[in-house]
């Protein structure tokens, strides 16, 4: 029985709930079936959303959901692991598991909901929180510049990387997709409003750009670099880190 929604009306997970919803019928349409698909999250406002899908589903401590995710592909290489972490999950307490899955090119797929702040603890600021913007232990703004989580997943690996917007769902339900299907290491940064603590919407609503997947690494590189481009930046093909455990045996 799926529990009650209890994130804040208007949040920008709505929107990654619903493009997921439509991702896993679009699986489940082209034979994947459901009880295959499994979710794991870890701590913040993403963390909920194993509640409000029907699917196997894990909830791991703060920062661990991609060792989650290696450890369910390594045992069972036909489940299609797929990981939900926040921006503090990810890319503060969890930035050297993201690091090394990239590297490895384990084949699992990471979807980060990028709200800039730690949401469920009442608006702290993360490594992705933008230079200058006031949050309760930034009050007199954030002396320090963001991290870009695609940018680093790319640099450091992954053979699928892209960037969607928590708005646009048509356009995250078709990247989503793709991520799950893709074989290797999938990472998906998904520009996502908080309405409590880093409401973004009017400003992402004007300023996001929709881009075509370039040619080679070098190109995407440099669309990665923009934080308000979306699209799938980089998309290429290499032995998995489950083909390479299996061939050292």
């Amino acid at each position: 029985m799926l529990k009650k929604i209890e994130w804040c009306p208007g949040c920008g997970n709505f929107g990654i709930l619903k493009a997921f919803n439509t991702t896993v019928e679009k699986l489940s349409n082209s034979g994947i079936d459901r009880g295959r698909i499994v979710v794991v999250a870890g701590i913040g406002c993403h963390g909920k959303l194993p509640d409000y899908v029907e699917l196997p589903s894990f909830h791991t401590i703060h920062g661990r959901v991609l060792p989650a995710l290696t450890g369910i592909k390594l045992a069972n290489p036909d489940l299609f692991p797929v990981g939900f972490s926040g921006d503090g999950d990810a890319m503060n307490e969890g930035l050297e598991h993201l690091l090394h899955s990239a590297k490895r090119n384990t084949d699992v797929t990471l979807f980060m909901h990028n709200n800039g702040v730690f949401g469920l603890t009442t608006g702290q600021f993360t490594a992705t929180t933008p230079k200058g913007v006031r949050t309760r232990t930034t009050p007199y703004g954030n002396p320090e510049e963001p991290l870009n989580p695609s940018l680093i997943a790319l640099v450091s690996g992954a053979t699928f990387v892209a960037r969607a917007f928590a708005g646009d769902m048509k356009q995250l339900s078709e990247i989503m997709f793709e991520a799950v299907m893709h074989k290797g290491f999938s990472f998906v940064e998904i520009l996502q409003p908080c309405v409590s603590f880093n409401n973004t919407w009017d400003y992402y609503r004007k300023n996001v750009k929709k881009i075509k997947t370039p040619e080679n690494f070098s190109d995407a590189v440099r669309i990665s670099i923009d934080t308000l481009n979306t699209g799938i930046i980089y998309r290429t093909e290499r032995e998995t880190f489950e083909e390479a455990m299996m061939r050292t045996k």
